[in-house]
């Protein structure tokens, strides 16, 4: 089995439209959830999101491209270009044909969806662009990313609700540790904050109006935000060689299905799912020092994630450090595992544990170290990072220092 290392990471959401600017804010504790800018949001029952404002496609993009690339993918661009530059790589030769790019999305292009029923059902319209289909799919922005960059190997697109990007990453780090890929671009990217997105999230009862509130006991819901995340996975001595700089390694990596109820989360399968973690990187449970919840701020994810947590780690729960960044910039649905991968790389390499804002009042049956309200210096070896969807289906992803 080969190492895998992180060699570049790139982000576009509504704490920052790159990863300086990213960790800048998740270190400030700043709150990148606020008013929705859209559309109709008069018939909206929820108003509030974790929206990328002043971003400006056209200023990016050319028309032809806007024309080919829903929201989902501009991000993922976006990202990918950030990431890919910061690695050094150039696709090409052999590096290009055994390279891949595995992504994860859970809606894919619902505003370009979400726009084109409004024109035929709403408007009356009787015609769509001829483009409507390869701007909606989900593998669009894996396409993209894979063209843009010469990537002509192992390459496909994860839908597994709110833990896409963490399957996908996952699928990515196999990838690389078998030996079948040397460099491996992942993460994921969502845009569902368009009107159909957002009602049919409303439909389920789980969004809070006022605000992410994970872990405290005045939580209501959660909150939808938006973004990329985007990761160069790629074999340690292939990165040695070329003297490239390491974020982080990959250590392990692990996923399981509740197989128990569609909506409600499972503690036993939130455990299987860490603890196998673990035992795939080979650390002991007094190595991690660090997890990123999945922590979503609904009552039934936040406890339910806690007991699993406790379950697995015994008395070293009492010294964990556990924050939730969804308080910040919120649930970036099948992008919100990539987004989040950025506050244990800034745990690992900066010292600096990002913190769970909004905490208000302590839960007896959340009673970990949340990291409350202000982010935390502290030393840390080894991370964790949770993505637990709707399905039940869970992954869980360890990290280690450089």
């Amino acid at each position: 089995m080969k190492r895998v290392v992180i060699t570049g990471a790139g982000t576009i959401n509504a704490l920052g439209q790159n990863v300086p600017d990213t960790l800048e804010a998740m270190r400030e504790g700043r709150c990148g959830i606020g008013p929705l800018e859209m559309r109709d949001t008069d018939r909206l029952a929820i108003r509030i999101g974790g929206q990328v404002k002043g971003f400006d496609p056209e200023e990016v993009f050319n028309r032809q491209q806007i024309a080919l690339y829903d929201r989902y993918t501009q991000f993922t661009l976006i990202a990918a270009e950030e990431a890919i530059r910061q690695s050094g790589l150039t696709f090409e030769g052999e590096l290009a044909n055994r390279s891949g790019v595995v992504l994860g999305t859970s809606g894919g292009g619902l505003t370009t969806q979400d726009e084109n029923y409004r024109a035929v059902y709403e408007e009356g319209k009787n015609r769509v662009h001829p483009f409507v289909v390869p701007k909606l799919m989900n593998n669009a922005a894996c396409s993209h990313v894979s063209m843009q960059y010469n990537i002509k190997g192992p390459s496909f697109t994860v839908a597994s609700a709110c833990a896409s990007s963490n399957h996908a990453m996952g699928q990515a780090f196999w990838f690389v540790r078998s030996g079948m890929a040397p460099v491996m671009v992942t993460g994921g990217s969502e845009s569902m904050l368009c009107f159909g997105g957002i009602k049919a999230w409303e439909g389920l009862r789980v969004m809070s109006k006022d605000g992410c509130r994970p872990f405290s006991a005045t939580r209501n819901g959660m909150v939808q935000g938006e973004g990329a995340g985007i990761f160069v996975f790629e074999e340690y001595e292939h990165a040695k060689a070329r003297g490239a700089e390491i974020i982080a390694e990959v250590a392990g990596f692990a996923m399981s299905s509740d197989a128990a109820d569609i909506v409600m989360p499972s503690k036993q399968g939130a455990a299987r799912a860490i603890s196998g973690a673990l035992a795939d990187a080979g650390l002991d449970r007094e190595r991690i020092g660090y997890i990123n919840a999945h922590g979503t701020g609904t009552a039934a994810n936040d406890k339910t994630e806690c007991a699993a947590v406790a379950d697995v780690f015994g008395t070293h729960a009492d010294e964990l450090m556990i924050s939730s960044t969804k308080s910040m910039h919120g649930h970036c649905i099948g992008g919100t595992g990539a987004v989040e991968l950025l506050s244990c790389i800034m745990a690992l390499r900066d010292g600096v544990i990002a913190p769970t804002i909004g905490y208000e009042e302590p839960d007896p049956e959340c009673a970990l170290d949340c990291v409350p309200n202000e982010a935390r210096e502290a030393k840390v070896g080894a991370a964790l990072s949770n993505a637990f969807a709707f399905g039940g289906l869970n992954a869980v992803l360890v990290l280690k220092a450089a």
